[in-house]
């Protein structure tokens, strides 16, 4: 490679990553909104406990399902014309979800949404795993990954003085405007790969850690039947459905209903979801590349602390100061959402880089599984044990924090049999 050739690599591979982040950070923001706004949704639109939880699952279960057609398009049709059709479709759901006046109307919406936003993780990996060197990837997965803690952070205090200046409704427009602007940007100046442009690949040729390559038509079944998967899997499923259950949706009434917080008072709280993002994402990368010099020992120290954060929900749920409110959020993103940089990069090293979408989109329908079974199950559990939806009691909210404790132990025990990827790199 010619070190012109080299330059131009280097710089518009950043052009590249910043305007895929500005998506992601999109991405984030209509993943996690409903918490902060759950009770006003709640009363607006006359929903109860297990039609809040249906309405913040409606993201999860067409976002699952597109994780494989993501990994797909990715490798045959291209990530770069994928994102951009796909966020055109999410900006047409954030519309609809904005202009709903039923509970009907909103899960329409916020279904849409999830089909279009579905489609921008899994090729944006495989665009990256094209530009950045393998020793480079888990650092700039953890970059992404921060950016989406953006998105979390807009999702709550500033989503809230939004919601009080404009409505929700006329919020969701405004974002529904933004993501059909990133859509147009993508499609403009992304590229899949620098030959694109005519220009050298940056990667050096490298084996896979764990199972044989092979190509396309065969990539599922590579993926599938790789023992290493399933514990990661496994792993995405509980962890991400923990992390989305509450973070995503159950957090924010958690705070009002227990703590009798205002709107205002739990998107401070909530902020620190972002934080533990933004710090953590690009904290376990390090630890993995600098400190451990491996995936697992870090994929572990995560798993047990996300089991200790839910622990102490459980055992302390209408006990904890507020000093600790601020913590246990800010660790539960850390321990928990931040630690799929580590899951990632695993089980991005155990495919060649030919099904890198395809192993990702499959891997990638287990976190979004877990949050469209758990949002709705915990509502459920909060009808049966509290009554009122405008009223759900302590001992409901400790009755969903056992399950989800029972959840972090499963997800600790996946952790445990992964398989080490990063000594053979």
């Amino acid at each position: 490679m010619t070190t012109d050739a080299m330059r131009n690599v280097l710089l518009y591979r950043w052009l590249i990553f910043i305007l895929l982040s500005f998506g992601y950070i999109l991405v984030y923001f209509h993943r996690l909104c409903p918490a902060v706004l759950a009770v006003d949704i709640m009363e607006d639109l006359s929903a109860g406990g297990s039609m809040t939880g249906l309405l913040g699952s409606a993201y999860f279960y067409p976002y699952a399902l597109m994780q494989l057609p993501a990994g797909l398009m990715s490798d045959s049709w291209g990530p770069r014309r994928t994102i951009t059709v796909f966020f055109v479709v999410a900006a047409g759901g954030a519309v609809v979800m904005g202009f709903s006046t039923t509970v009907a109307w909103a899960i329409i919406g916020r279904t849409i949404v999830g089909v279009g936003a579905a489609m921008l993780f899994v090729p944006t990996l495989k665009i990256l795993a094209e530009w950045f060197r393998k020793r480079e990837f888990a650092y700039m997965t953890g970059l992404l990954l921060a950016m989406g803690g953006v998105g979390t952070l807009i999702a709550t205090t500033p989503l809230v003085w939004l919601s009080n200046r404009v409505g929700w409704r006329n919020a969701f427009t405004l974002v529904g405007g933004l993501t059909l602007i990133m859509a147009v940007l993508v499609g403009i100046f992304v590229r899949n790969r620098p030959g694109d442009l005519g220009w050298p690949s940056p990667l050096e040729p490298s084996p896979s850690a764990g199972c044989p390559g092979t190509g396309l038509a065969a990539g599922m079944k590579t993926v599938l039947t790789c023992p290493a998967f399933w514990p990661l899997a496994v792993w995405f499923f509980f962890d991400f459905g923990i992390f989305f259950a509450i973070a995503g949706l159950w957090g924010g009434p958690y705070l009002v209903h227990v703590y009798g917080m205002s709107r205002a008072e739990t998107g401070h709280i909530l902020v620190m979801l972002a934080v533990g993002l933004v710090v953590g994402a690009p904290a376990v990368s390090w630890l993995s590349d600098r400190v451990f010099r491996r995936r697992k020992p870090v994929l572990m120290l995560c798993a047990t602390g996300m089991l200790l954060v839910i622990g102490i929900l459980a055992l302390k749920t209408a006990a904890i100061p507020l000093w600790g409110l601020y913590g246990i959020f800010f660790f539960m993103t850390f321990f928990g959402n931040a630690a799929g940089v580590i899951a990632f990069t695993m089980n991005k090293e155990l495919f060649p880089i030919g099904i890198a979408g395809t192993a990702t989109g499959l891997v990638n329908l287990f976190p979004f599984a877990g949050g469209a079974v758990f949002q709705p199950l915990l509502g459920y559990i909060l009808e049966q044990r509290s009554g009122a939806a405008e009223g759900f009691t302590p001992a409901g909210y400790e009755a969903v924090f056992w399950v989800l404790f029972v959840a972090a132990l499963i997800a600790f025990g996946a952790a445990s049999l992964t398989r080490e990827t990063l000594e053979t790199v």
